[in-house]
């Protein structure tokens, strides 16, 4: 028993409806739903096919971000993840995989796109971007690929769960000047929010409150430097009529 609240090792349905008999959960209907959270506990997330390109420090953020029901991020170097068209995915992958096979580069962007289904879904995640203006006018991957990354943010943005704002290069240095991050916030009110901080080789997970208090706040600072809505909009419709 104690190995496994410590999740030293697995369960079986067996287990569990022996576990709810003992604690007198007799109903049929409640033992079933517990019994089919046991399995869904037990199953593989989709991301798991993608082991083979995937590093172990990354695997963890893939599973949050699939239950998170908000995603806060600031990004200065290249579009978001989640907001990339897949020509622009391959080009990043590229970039950062030299010499790797064609095959492996396919898979990296497939896994990118199945995440992007997080702001899709029939119960899409809330994605609030705050991005930089460089990262609009870096050319990944020549200039069609820009052009239609660009049409494809204005596109996305027009989805009620998707908030983007642009920081001008004329802002000069703010808040978060140091570097990308995102903020992962869940319904479950017991489940603390996240804070991700991607480095080359490894990541940094954060949730604790005053951390965790000190980058929302760094994101409402960005929020407030940023052009509004309708204004970031125009200067990504602008760049893209240049």
């Amino acid at each position: 028993m104690s190995r496994l609240e410590t999740g030293r090792v697995g369960f079986k349905s067996r287990d569990i409806a022996d576990l709810l008999t003992l604690y007198g959960v007799t109903g049929v209907q409640e033992r079933e739903a517990l019994l089919e959270l046991a399995r869904q506990a037990s199953a593989m997330g989709w991301w798991h096919n993608y082991a083979d390109v995937m590093p172990a420090w990354f695997e963890p953020y893939v599973g949050l971000e699939e239950a998170a029901s908000s995603i806060r991020c600031y990004q200065m170097q290249c579009i978001p993840d989640l907001l990339q068209t897949a020509d622009y995915a391959r080009a990043i992958a590229m970039l950062g995989h030299p010499g790797v096979s064609d095959d492996e580069i396919e898979r990296r962007v497939s896994l990118r796109t199945a995440r992007q289904a997080v702001i899709t879904r029939a119960t899409p995640a809330h994605l609030w971007t705050v991005l930089d203006e460089a990262a609009l006018r870096r050319p990944v991957g020549g200039p069609d690929v820009m052009r239609n990354q660009l049409g494809h943010l204005l596109d996305m943005a027009d989805r009620p769960n998707v908030s983007l704002q642009v920081i001008p290069l004329t802002t000069g240095r703010h808040a978060a000047a140091g570097g990308a991050f995102t903020v992962l916030r869940f319904s479950e009110p017991d489940l603390p929010d996240v804070v991700y901080l991607e480095q080359l080789t490894s990541a940094l997970y954060l949730d604790k409150r005053d951390t965790v208090d000190h980058y929302m706040a760094v994101l409402e600072g960005l929020c407030v430097d940023a052009l509004p809505a309708d204004g970031s909009l125009k200067m990504i419709s602008d760049l893209l009529d240049d």
